[in-house]
């Protein structure tokens, strides 16, 4: 198999990256297709298997194609051909969008403005503290609570010494590439996180499936379909990183919804606090504008961490600190998290009871470990690319893609839309379904 490349100008894993998106954008490789394996496209291109990596992973962050664990790459279903349809495109700022399913904004209801700004206004009233800029590790009394939270939450090992908070996961990994900048290859165990595989991608790293200095996971949402990463694959992880010395990224993205799994514990804690790199967020907890996550190093790196610690700002806002810091510490945190708990599961099982009542038998509803999406099995004829885009055009934003079984999955996320809306918003999806199927049928 002979791969004719063009533009000799460009790198040479960038004339893979082309070469398969080209293919993909004009139908040669269809959605649910499975590429070649890393070895056997290195072999058939006389190429390093780091290239080919390199352009997966390019691919693999541009929507292109996503990674089934134990499997290999397949083209994704997520990004149709003609049509942007991610969550992190498509949006209520789209005037086509009526009704977003595929966002991660917050339900109007579920957050007490009015409770925030009494903390923010009290936070504002210290005057001599917001005279100077903010700790570039993060408050230290901010630091203790989280420190008290996640020991007693997660049992994570750590003491406010080894907490760094931030103003976003992606802010704390860029200054995480400082203080590992001796490694150089990850290998992400979901691909769909673009936003951390452009940090690393920028930060000069490559991926490698095989032999990696750091594995990046996200135990507790592993996948879009809100798989959670069991107790003995967490177990497996710690072991074989020990025995490499790989470092472990865990991102606890998700943990608090994780409603059907039970309490898995932390990669963390079940590594006594080697080895692996806590991560943490409460943007999904309180409002996706409030931009708070925080890191928990191992005591190995915390003095890598010092030596830079003096080059970089603090980049999360120091009233916002002030004000968390006590919303936590009087117990509001843990009202919130129920609040949120009670709030989602009860739109998502009313959203699949309206998905079951407009599809009757022609749809599966499958219980997901993470109560945040519905996911829905369609059985009729009908692919991913043109759900999305039929969808699209009644004003409905959805996820969708195919299965291990080639049947097509839709993603739903009940988060931000109200309830009143999902029964017509669920009859639109109804119709851009019903219609692919009354026009296949006459071909």
């Amino acid at each position: 198999m002979k791969f004719q490349f063009q533009n000799d100008s460009q790198p040479l894993y960038m004339r893979v990256y082309v070469y398969y998106k080209n293919m993909i954008n004009d139908g040669s490789l269809t959605s649910g297709q499975k590429l070649p394996s890393v070895r056997r496209c290195s072999e058939e291109l006389g190429i390093s298997r780091t290239t080919v990596e390199n352009a997966y992973m390019q691919l693999a962050a541009d929507g292109y194609i996503i990674s089934k664990r134990n499997s290999g790459f397949y083209v994704s279903s997520i990004r149709p051909k003609n049509v942007v349809s991610s969550s992190d495109t498509i949006s209520k700022s789209d005037p086509k969008v009526r009704f977003d399913f595929a966002s991660a904004s917050a339900d109007a209801g579920s957050f007490n403005f009015d409770m925030w700004r009494r903390y923010i206004k009290s936070a504002l009233r210290q005057d001599e503290r917001l005279l100077s800029y903010g700790e570039p590790q993060g408050e230290y009394e901010l630091r203790e609570v989280i420190a008290l939270n996640i020991s007693a939450k997660r049992n994570v090992v750590c003491t406010a010494d080894n907490i760094v908070v931030g103003a976003g996961v992606q802010s704390l990994l860029h200054l995480l590439c400082a203080v590992i900048s001796e490694k150089k290859k990850i290998r992400f165990c979901n691909p769909g996180f673009r936003q951390g595989i452009a940090v690393f991608r920028d930060h000069g790293w490559e991926n490698d499936e095989e032999n990696p200095d750091v594995i990046y996971v996200t135990p507790s949402n592993m996948n879009i379909f809100g798989e959670v990463m069991s107790v003995g694959e967490r177990f497996e992880m710690i072991r074989k990183s020990l025995d490499s010395g790989c470092l472990i990224i865990e991102d606890d993205y998700g943990h608090e919804f994780s409603y059907f799994s039970g309490r898995a514990p932390s990669l963390q804690s079940l590594a006594s606090g080697r080895n692996v790199i806590y991560m943490g967020t409460f943007s999904r907890l309180l409002l996706p504008s409030i931009r708070m996550s925080y890191m928990v190093l191992p005591e190995t790196l915390i003095e890598e961490y010092r030596k830079i610690s003096a080059d970089y700002n603090q980049t999360a806002s120091k009233t916002e600190q002030i004000a968390l810091c006590q919303f936590i510490r009087d117990g509001h945190m843990d009202s919130q998290i129920r609040k949120l708990r009670k709030l989602y599961s009860s739109k998502s099982k009313l959203l699949a009871d309206t998905l079951k009542k407009c599809f009757g038998r022609s749809i599966n509803i499958l219980t997901a470990d993470s109560g945040i999406n519905v996911r829905a099995v369609i059985d009729l004829h009908v692919s991913p690319d043109e759900l999305m885009s039929r969808a699209l055009e009644k004003g409905v934003a959805l996820n969708a893609l195919k299965d291990e079984n080639g049947m097509t999955n839709i993603i739903l996320s009940a988060v931000s839309l109200k309830t009143e809306e999902f029964e017509e918003a669920v009859q639109l999806i109804y119709e851009s379904v019903m219609q692919k199927q009354n026009s296949g049928s006459t071909d």
